[in-house]
């Protein structure tokens, strides 16, 4: 049998046998009750010393991928029956609160049926800026603390009627502990019980009831099914003998069930090496819409979401490989909500042609046992990603390998879009193993801005243009910087270095004496720039149509100055050129270690939907620049409480394999690389110093006006801008092959550093700069140790041959560098030393 035949079998073999049987029989567990529990649920065993066995529920999409609709729609009816039991007037003052992990999604639709309700759901993740406005145990659970983390605390603090809900009513102690906790500091009239199933034992049916007339409300119950667990006695100690036979160890995560049949039910593989490509979907998800309860979602709120759910799901649809007939969307832990709707919204603009499922990963341990009476069939396990406030650990996602997906589309929350996930043996990785295709989705984190943040000034100041500032044209750049021009802040290299490498100061703290080049150095920079003119506009196009296809009709460009500026000065000249849009763009600093300028973040999303900002740099080297906007947008996230910019960085050219937006992969002369401030509009670098850059002010740089006599920067963009009418055709031909090729990343610059650096005995990634372009700055600006070339590199070297030789650098031939060049800082620098400790060598 073939996995799809298996899969498909697998997936519709629950008509002829209950997935509860194979507990059932051996354990003596049944269920008894109303005739639609086996449909609702089955039955598992799980590692847990509180409660052997696991009800699977089959509409809840946790562990069972199910039909979007399906699963949205039973938390829907329920809510629906809530407004009715109710009435109009106080469903309209109802709150709905919902239960981490699982019944994130639930509590969430619920909502969605009582129509107008805010809602609420705990969290076990932690977050510094929101004060709990409360916390509970869930006893039965292995993760037991829950804590409510509203944004606005007021909302529990009314007086309307209370809605909780979990996926199943078992004992009643989580709700029981629930509303005591809540009671005692918001006392309501009324709360409401909401479960997908009543499975209450006789003994806890009437607890409920006591405890209404011990807190002096009403308390209603409000079910799908209702019945009971029938469990026989030693079956704890019988479920953990049990799993302990059929489980490999815990700590084991290379073997999982295997999906086929003929091994048996408990027959086991080793973990497949992935075979998938993974590539990020970029769903533009709204920034003022939370991603889900974690600190209250409001009725406005939802009306957002719903106007935008059509165009992310058109996204993801035409992400979906060619073909795909069926395909799983899968959340992540708490994030059920947005997901689901994503799913939901994807089933409904598919149609028929696609069977859309939905289901999410989970930190419960449960054991897989390949049977059709078992409702875990396949286990993936992988390490969290989110950084968990109780530590690292397994995660699982149930019923995913074998069960025929042509896709799956993963949808994590920014916080959790870590490199933990993108490790191998990372979620990704885990599904590209057993499904063709991987599609990763991203939503930014809602974290509500801090009560005690640093107050910020009501206006920030506009950006700085031309000809006041930069030679550029006033409409080609707007520079999101303060003027420094009048501070002297130049210091020479060799002292700059020893200052940086001794740890005494910071690089972006001072700047470089600008390098004048040679007339023989302006000859190779024109010869480059004729050679390579049309190469670059080849490039710029890319890129630009990328941006354009993949990111925003009408992109924000926003460069990383200063390399990024006269490229995205270039991208903006291909959009008017080709589509005649005439394009915002805007340069602001980011600083290595120290993040990216928070003041024009601000000053972006004040003027500009962050969701259409498109960062812009020159180049990749190993990738410090990308990881660095990754972590700075996390933290301003977590800062400011302002999401929807994208980290991922476009560029023209990435050799480091660092991003998937690029023009080229090729590591070739960008003679803007060649000079300094003479091709960036006469701009220096971007500094960062506290006694010069304040909390409310722009990150600095200065306007080289006295170089103007020498300035190549409209020389070059001119020269770029020429061959955009003749590589128009080669333009549209290059986009179309990237845009349907793998171009996820792939970090080979990042393994490459780290390799040179050992074998150099450098010990320092930051000292190791490659690429072209890397290796200019580094001749250019640092004390240069020495310079790695590719064996047979011609011309694309000559420049910085010149540069070696006028500084006495030598230049070291190498077999199969992945890099066209490589420059080495001098390690451990201080004046006078030639070794790699930083020590002079005697001769």
């Amino acid at each position: 049998m073939t996995e799809r035949a298996h899969a498909e079998g697998h997936a519709d073999e629950g008509a002829g046998a209950w997935s509860g049987s194979w507990v059932a029989e051996r354990l003596g567990v049944g269920l008894t009750g109303d005739e639609a529990l086996t449909g609702l649920l089955g039955l598992a065993l799980r590692r847990n010393p509180k409660r052997a066995h696991l009800l699977v529920s089959n509409v809840l999409g946790k562990h069972v991928p199910q039909s979007p609709s399906v699963v949205h729609g039973h938390g829907v009816a329920l809510g629906r029956r809530v407004r009715d039991l109710l009435g109009a007037e106080a469903a309209e003052r109802a709150v709905v609160l919902g239960y981490a992990e699982t019944a994130t999604g639930l509590g969430h639709s619920v909502a969605d049926g009582l129509g107008s309700a805010p809602y609420l759901h705990s969290t076990r993740r932690p977050v510094a800026t929101v004060a709990r406005a409360g916390g509970f145990e869930e006893s039965h659970s292995h993760a037991t603390s829950h804590l409510l983390l509203p944004e606005d605390p007021a909302l529990l603090a009314g007086d309307g009627p209370l809605v909780l809900v979990d996926d199943e009513f078992s004992t009643g102690n989580t709700v029981l502990n629930t509303v005591r906790a809540l009671h005692e500091r918001y006392p309501r009239k009324r709360y409401v019980v909401v479960a997908l199933v009543d499975m209450r034992s006789p003994a806890d049916a009437g607890r409920l009831d006591d405890f209404a007339r011990e807190i002096g409300a009403r308390v209603d119950l409000v079910t799908t099914a209702s019945g009971t667990v029938q469990l026989p006695p030693g079956v704890l100690e019988k479920g953990q003998e049990l799993v302990a036979r059929h489980e490999t160890p815990a700590t084991d995560p290379t073997t999982e069930p295997t999906a086929d049949p003929t091994t048996g039910p408990t027959g086991r593989v080793p973990a497949a090496e992935p075979s998938a490509t993974v590539r990020r979907v970029e769903l533009r998800w709204p920034h003022d819409v939370p991603d889900g309860g974690r600190h209250g979602f409001t009725p406005a709120h939802r009306a957002r979401l719903e106007a935008a759910l059509p165009a992310m799901a058109a996204r993801i649809a035409e992400a979906l490989p060619t073909g795909a007939r069926r395909v799983l969307v899968l959340g992540f832990e708490e994030l059920m909500y947005a997901p689901l709707r994503l799913a939901h919204a994807l089933e409904q603009t598919v149609g028929g042609d696609i069977a859309v499922r939905y289901s999410t990963t989970t930190r419960s341990p449960v054991l897989a046992v390949d049977d059709p009476g078992y409702a875990i069939r396949t286990r993936l396990v992988f390490p969290a990603h989110d950084d968990p406030a109780d530590g690292p650990g397994e995660r699982y996602a149930y019923n995913v390998a074998g069960a025929g997906f042509d896709a799956v589309v993963a949808v994590v929350d920014s916080v959790a879009d870590t490199p933990a996930l993108h490790a191998p043996d990372g979620l990704p990785a885990r599904l590209a193993a057993h499904v063709p295709h991987v599609l990763l989705a991203v939503v930014p984190s809602y974290v509500p801005g801090s009560p005690h943040a640093p107050e910020r000034p009501s206006m920030l100041p506009e950006p700085l243009r031309g000809p006041d500032f930069s030679s550029y044209a006033p409409d080609e750049v707007g520079w999101l910087l303060q003027d420094l021009s009048d501070v002297t802040l130049e210091a020479p290299t060799e002292e700059r270095e020893e200052a940086i490498q001794s740890g005494g100061a910071h690089y972006a703290e001072s700047l470089p004496v600008e390098y004048q080049p040679s007339e023989q150095y302006q000859q190779l920079f024109h010869a480059a720039l004729e050679t390579s003119a049309a190469r670059l506009a080849r490039a710029v196009g890319a890129v630009t149509e990328i941006v354009l296809a993949e990111r925003s009709p009408r992109p924000v460009l926003v460069s990383l100055a200063r390399a990024g500026t006269p490229v995205g000065v270039l991208m903006r000249r291909w959009a008017r050129f080709r589509h005649g849009l005439d394009l915002p763009h805007y340069a602001v600093s980011i600083v290595r270690g120290r993040g990216i300028d928070a003041n024009a973040l601000r000053w972006l999303a004040d003027h500009h939907d962050p969701a259409d900002v498109v960062f812009v740099d020159g180049w990749t080297g190993k990738g410090a620049i990308t990881r660095e906007l990754a972590a700075a947008l996390r933290a301003f996230e977590d800062s400011d409480g302002i999401t929807g910019f994208d980290p991922e960085i476009a560029v023209l050219a990435d050799p480091g394999s660092c991003v998937r937006t690029y023009g080229t992969r090729d590591d070739f002369l960008i003679p803007s690389a060649c000079l300094n401030s003479t091709v960036s509009g006469l701009i220096s670098r971007t500094v960062l110093r506290a006694d010069l850059v304040g909390p409310h002010d722009f990150h600095g740089a200065k306007f080289y006006r006295e170089l103007a006599g020498a300035d190549l920067s409209p020389a070059f963009l001119d020269a770029v801008s020429a061959r955009f009418p003749e590589v128009t055709e080669a333009v549209d031909a290059q986009a179309k092959d990237l845009l349907s090729a793998d171009r996820a990343p792939t970090w080979e610059g990042w393994a490459a550093v780290e390799r040179i650096s050992e074998e150099y005995g450098i010990h320092d990634v930051n000292l190791v700069k490659p690429g072209v372009g890397e290796t200019t700055r580094v001749m250019l600006r640092r004390v240069p140790w020495k310079v790695l070339a590719r064996a047979g590199a011609g011309a694309d070297l000559d420049h910085v041959r010149l540069l070696a030789e006028q500084r006495g650098v030598p230049v070291e031939e190498v077999a199969d560098l992945p890099y066209t060049c490589v420059g080495l800082i001098h390690p451990q620098y201080t004046r006078g030393a030639t070794g790699a400790d930083g020590k002079a060598v005697t001769l």
